[in-house]
């Protein structure tokens, strides 16, 4: 009954979201005035397969990020999110958990940033969403890619440039606030599970995390060496919406600079067609991604409002 109860609710709040208020092109023939299947499977981050059968009752037992990806994606409220958990026969994160919801007028907000790459992280560094100028920029990122502790300590490597100082200074801040986000989220498995698994895995990280090291992010540039435009020198602020740690990361470029107008060129080329996972604190998706068309301007999934300080982020 959960299941089929879920399903229902899914496709009936899909059809409530206008294609353009998710940043999404409205043309074409639409039998329906809300999104498409294959719009909210690439907006969730989750295969098309997979969205049907959730909605036709075949799919059972959904997992919470799959819910929350979901919710995010036919940008719920509040009381919503709540409604959709039980549905799936969940109990919605409670108090002690980090928080993943991004508010509908903070999706509105970074829809009309369409020309600056933006990022949304959690509280634990997670991307929660991104736009297709920060996926151009910084290129695709899956599984715990997608964390930036995970990137700082672990990771493959990404596209900004690093000093041996900088380096330092960053891990020293991204373990200070993992230190933060484990006080004010004692109940949330994940974070436990990633700060666990930072300490068997990083000899640096477990030694900050021992020594009780702190650091703190400031405003910044960055250097970013990207394969297709060539390098791009760009301020990184970090605004976060009060009452909230998600974090909204901005990237800017000095008007009339080399750097601006290599920003515009890589607006035009755009990313790769980009399906991230549905909960990317997790080491893989739950479901196959679907191979969808490029992203709305706040497809897949951090913030401060206006008239907050910025700071410096912890990693690209």
């Amino acid at each position: 009954m959960a299941s089929t109860d879920f399903g229902r609710t899914v496709r009936r709040w899909r059809d409530r979201v206008a294609p353009e208020a998710a940043g999404l092109p409205a043309g074409g023939h639409r039998r329906a005035p809300g999104l498409r299947r294959e719009e909210l499977a690439m907006l969730a981050g989750i295969s098309v397969d997979y969205v049907t059968r959730l909605e036709q009752g075949r799919a059972e037992n959904p997992s919470e990020q799959v819910v929350e990806a979901l919710g995010r994606a036919l940008r719920v409220s509040p009381a919503e999110r709540e409604h959709l958990f039980h549905t799936a026969g969940l109990v919605p994160p409670g108090r002690g958990t980090v928080p993943a919801y991004i508010a509908p007028s903070v999706h509105r907000m970074l829809d009309r940033l369409t020309s600056t790459p933006v990022a949304v992280s959690d509280a634990s560094w997670t991307l929660l969403l991104t736009n297709p100028l920060y996926t151009a920029l910084m290129g695709e990122r899956h599984g715990r890619e997608r964390n930036g502790a995970w990137r700082a300590f672990l990771g493959s490597g990404g596209r900004v440039r690093h000093t041996p100082e900088s380096r330092r200074a960053l891990e020293a801040a991204v373990t200070a606030d993992l230190r933060m986000a484990a006080s004010r989220y004692p109940a949330d498995r994940r974070l436990r599970q990633l700060i666990a698994d930072l300490r068997a895995n990083s000899a640096r990280f477990a030694e900050l995390w021992d020594s009780g090291a702190v650091g703190h992010h400031e405003a910044s540039r960055k250097t970013i060496d990207h394969p297709q435009v060539g390098p791009l020198t760009l301020d990184c602020d970090v605004l976060t919406v009060a009452g909230t740690d998600l974090r909204i990361m901005i990237y800017t470029a000095e008007p009339g600079t080399q750097d601006a107008d290599r920003l515009e060129l890589l607006a035009v080329l755009g990313p790769q067609p980009l399906v991230a996972d549905p909960d990317p604190r997790e080491p893989g998706p739950t479901e196959k991604p679907s191979s969808s068309p490029s992203q709305s301007p706040t497809a897949l999934a951090t913030r401060r409002a206006p008239g907050e300080s910025p700071t410096r982020p912890a990693e690209g």
